[in-house]
Formats: C-alpha cells, sequence, structure tokens
C-alpha cells in the first residue's frame, strides 16, 4: 500500500476507537520513581503494561515520552489517540543496546557502528530503513525508521525489562509545549494513558537532534539537545536547512518535528528579535497586555518584568527552560506573549526552530503589535 492509503486506513481506525470510547477515561495509574537509581519493582510493573498492548509516560535525558510497544500497531495507535497526533507524523523508536538496532532497523552502514557506539546513549536521533518488524503506525506508512538510545535509566530500564523496542514520542498534547517535567504530564495526560511514572524533571529539557545519515553530507532534520558542531565531530559536515531551522515546513514529515506547528502555548506568542524594541514595547502602555519572556540579562533592563529563560551566557539553562516558559505564559492573564530571539549556534538553533513553530509571527515595529493587540480573536492561534 502506498502511504496515502495507509494514512486513511489508520484515520479510519482512529475514528474507530475515539467513537468506541467517546465517553471513557483511561484509568491511569501514577507510581513515583527516582530517575538516578530506579525501583527495579517499578519498572517491572511500567514493563507490564508496554508488554500488554499499553502505554506508559517515561522520563528521557530530553523530555518525557509517551510510549508503546514499537512491535504493536494497536498499541502505538493509542499513543495517536492519547496525543491527538496527526497520523503522518511518525514515532521515534527506543531501543537500550546496539544489538536491538537491527530488530528495527536494516542497510545499517558498518561505519556507522562504532560512531553509534561513542554517541548512544544520548540525545540524537538517527533516521534508517526500517525493518519488517516496524508497523506502518510507527512510522507513518514511510519506508525510513528514526531511532534512538536514550541516555536516561528509567528509560533505559524500561525498554530492557519490555523485551521490545518502545515507539514513543515526547509526551503532550499535539501542538502543545513537550513536557519536561511530570507534574506537567499528571495535569495533561491523566485520563489518556494507563500509566505515568512520575519522576520530576528532565535533564534537557528540548528533544534529541535528529540527523538523516543515509545522505552525504548527513542531513539535519531536526536541531535539539547534541550540538550540531559536536555531531560533526563524528559524521563530518552536516547540512542545515531551513527546515530545520523553523524557517519553513516541511511537505512531508519523514521524522517528528518537521511539518506541523508544535511546542505552541495557547496564547499567541511573537518573535521581537530587535532588543531596543523589545524594550521599546515593555516601556510603553501595550506592556499591560502582555507577557515578555526573555534571558535574566534582558529582564534586568526591563525592571524583571518577565518569565526568565535564564543567562544568555548559558544557552543549555534558556532550553532547558523554554517550554515550561511556554506554559507559564498561558498561566497568565494576558493577552498575547513576545519572546527574544538568541544566537543560532549550537544548542541556539534548536532554541530558535522551537521558538519559531510555537510563535504567531514576528513583531518587527511598536504598530504591528497595536494592531495585533486591537484584534478581537486572541485566544487560540491553534
Amino acid at each position: 500500500m502506498d502511504q496515502e492509503t495507509i494514512l486513511t486506513y489508520f484515520l479510519q481506525k482512529l475514528k474507530d476507537v475515539n467513537n468506541k470510547k467517546e465517553s471513557e477515561n483511561v484509568d491511569t495509574k501514577v507510581l513515583k520513581i527516582d530517575q538516578v537509581h530506579p525501583d527495579t519493582g517499578i519498572i517491572k510493573e511500567a514493563a507490564e503494561v508496554i508488554k500488554s498492548g499499553g502505554t506508559v509516560v517515561f522520563p528521557t535525558e530530553t523530555v518525557y515520552g509517551l510510549g508503546a510497544s514499537a512491535f504493536s500497531g494497536k498499541a502505538c495507535r493509542k499513543i495517536f489517540e492519547a496525543k491527538e497526533r496527526p497520523p503522518d507524523n511518525p514515532l521515534i523508536v527506543h531501543i537500550s543496546d546496539l544489538s536491538e538496532l537491527e530488530k528495527v532497523a536494516v542497510d545499517v552502514p558498518e561505519d556507522l557502528i562504532p560512531v553509534l557506539e561513542k554517541i548512544w546513549p544520548g540525545p540524537i536521533t538517527i533516521l534508517f530503513r526500517k525493518s519488517r518488524n516496524v508497523p506502518d503506525e510507527v512510522t507513518a506508512g514511510l519506508e525510513t525508521v528514526a531511532v534512538r538510545m536514550p541516555a536516561n535509566p528509567v528509560a533505559l530500564m524500561l525498554i530492557k525489562e519490555s523485551g521490545v523496542p518502545i515507539a514513543a514520542p515526547s509526551a503532550n498534547i499535539a501542538t502543545r509545549p513537550s513536557i519536561v517535567d511530570s507534574s506537567e504530564a499528571l495535569s495533561e495526560l491523566t485520563g489518556r494513558v494507563d500509566m505515568i511514572l512520575d519522576a520530576g524533571k528532565t535533564f534537557f529539557g528540548i528533544e534529541s537532534t535528529i540527523i538523516d545519515v543515509r545522505k552525504r553530507p548527513p542531513e539535519l532534520l531536526r536541531p535539539g539537545a547534541f550540538d550540531v558542531e559536536d555531531l560533526e565531530q563524528y559524521f563530518g559536515a552536516i547540512l542545515i536547512g531551513d527546515t530545520a531551522r523553523g524557517l519553513k515546513e516541511a511537505e512531508l514529515a519523514i521524522t517528528p518535528g518537521m511539518k506541523y506547528r508544535h511546542y505552541s502555548p495557547e496564547k499567541r506568542m511573537y518573535v521581537v528579535s530587535d532588543r531596543s524594541l523589545f524594550m521599546k514595547i515593555m516601556e510603553s502602555d501595550a506592556a499591560l497586555q502582555l507577557t515578555a519572556i526573555c534571558s535574566k540579562e534582558l529582564a534586568s533592563q526591563i525592571s524583571g518584568r518577565c518569565i526568565s529563560l535564564g543567562s544568555e551566557k548559558d544557552l543549555y539553562e534558556i532550553a532547558s527552560n523554554l517550554f515550561q516558559s511556554f506554559r507559564k505564559l498561558d498561566a497568565t492573564g494576558k493577552k498575547i506573549g513576545i519572546i527574544q530571539d538568541f544566537p543560532e549556534k549550537g544548542i541556539g538553533i534548536a532554541i530558535m526552530n522551537r521558538i519559531r513553530k510555537a510563535s504567531a509571527g514576528n513583531i518587527e515595529a511598536i504598530e504591528n503589535l497595536e494592531s495585533i493587540l486591537s484584534q478581537n480573536d486572541l485566544k487560540n492561534h491553534n
């Protein structure tokens, strides 16, 4: 079957499930767990959920994932249902050991194995040709599969104990900011999933980097926690296109984060690149109607009237606080938000990718802002 036929079939399956469970909620079990020293009993209980075709929210080093058996199309459809995720947006397959790669991918170059041994476990996802073991639900009917090995004890132990690779996108409702703290998972996914492993905040707070190594040079598909500059030590020069920078949307999503609006707060958020304009806005009457998101350096120049992301000297801190700042924006009583931009170097490429995909546009003059604030429909841009 071609991709269109597969997706049509998949959509009907999702509709059937939704109609059947229209008035039902999933009985979600919540278990607290330590990310560094996980309780093996809790891991075994969570693994039984995976084995039985259920869904588990679990921490990784990047963000929380919503997982199911990567070998069960039926189980993976529950992920799409819980997230309200478009069926043409593929999932990432997580493995716990390099020996598992051959179960999910084929035609893996021999010279790539030594590289994978150095960078895995870690926040880097590689695109391969998929094996027949991986159902179309995982790959959106495509012949490729995105694979990674997370650097988190809970995630690794869960995969190993489950005995199967785990397919897992970020654990959030589609288009919403990724979940980086278990409190957000409890609020957003209780009643939608079978189990939530309550483990606090993740380390990076931003998703994995995705690259396509089938191409020469390799291409960056989604920037993330693993800096491109560091990856080039292993892969040589890596192509960074406009899609990876968040400047345009891909026509076809071969991996997560490429096609749809992502990471968005419910309130409209706009990028203000000009720092002097940012300060001018915050000194104007319009500031009373909006919430600013910025670095602590910029906050100090506007009397601290903003949601602080941390220091511009530490872009990893900025990245770690980004998604939570979007959720804080939604909790305010203001109409819209504005956010500064950041240098596109290192993890700054990933930061700006997320900001662009989450924003409703740019503000380049105070008149633009006044026009936006005068609009009547400011409640939701999704």
